[in-house]
């Protein structure tokens, strides 16, 4: 089973597209997970008007947190599903047959699955893929290059996930990963998209902090001299880099 999981905070506009995407899955493998931090528009409306269609596959609660990590965790700590999968308000499973493939790729011996994340605009219209090149045979040593997998676009068994560390405020999800897929065993690629990725612009205050933590986090993973080296190799491509 999937415990596909949403966070979400005052997002009424967002929130009914991502619910209906997981309704309109043909493979009904999966427990869904809903993390309020307690809104105060019709998030919560939203919510309970369509929680019946689930028959009994939603759970939801809204309080408040400390923040997207914390919240993040607690829908690991209420998941009872083999895979984890995060797809927040806004966010969206790709097309109805989605899970199905990814139930098939979930194999006994694959501690993670992972595909193509679809960026797409406040509108849903597609603005471009994952800006980094997602590897067929994901290794550790790629995440030198960053988040080269969406994190919308990587399902992680539960038994090796651990928690978010809300010490990093931004960049957890890389810590997240990097830590997955080190635990991980075996690697199962789906050649296709999996998600449709909200992307409304990072401000330029918000991409300094992210590079400040990534670095810390990759010196933690890799060490001091391969991440100076890999940020070198990132500052001469970067001006030719997709900005989101």
């Amino acid at each position: 089973m999937i415990s596909i999981i949403t966070i979400t905070y005052n997002a009424e506009r967002w929130l009914e597209r991502t619910m209906k995407s997981v309704l309109a899955q043909t493979c009904t493998e999966y427990e869904y997970i809903i993390v309020d931090g307690g809104s105060k528009d019709g998030t919560v409306d939203i919510i309970q008007r369509l929680e019946p269609l689930f028959e009994g596959r939603l759970s939801w609660k809204s309080e408040p947190d400390n923040g997207l990590y914390d919240a993040m965790n607690k829908g690991i700590a209420r998941a009872k599903g083999d895979f984890l999968w995060f797809i927040n308000a806004g966010d969206e499973i790709y097309a109805p047959e989605t899970l199905s493939h990814i139930v098939a790729a979930a194999t006994d011996d694959a501690d993670i699955v992972y595909g193509k994340a679809c960026i797409v605009n406040a509108e849903g219209v597609k603005v471009s893929e994952h800006h980094k090149v997602t590897p067929p045979n994901l290794q550790r040593k790629h995440f030198l290059n960053g988040l080269v997998v969406s994190h919308q676009a990587i399902l992680v068994r539960r038994s090796i996930a651990g928690m978010y560390d809300t010490r990093y405020s931004i960049s957890a999800d890389y810590d997240w990963c990097v830590r997955a897929v080190t635990a991980s065993r075996k690697n199962a690629y789906l050649d296709e998209y999996v998600c449709k990725f909200l992307t409304e612009g990072v401000s330029q205050k918000q991409r300094k902090r992210s590079w400040t933590e990534r670095f810390h986090i990759m010196r933690k993973h890799f060490g001091l001299c391969a991440t100076l080296w890999a940020h070198f190799l990132i500052a001469l491509k970067y001006p030719f880099s997709i900005k989101y």
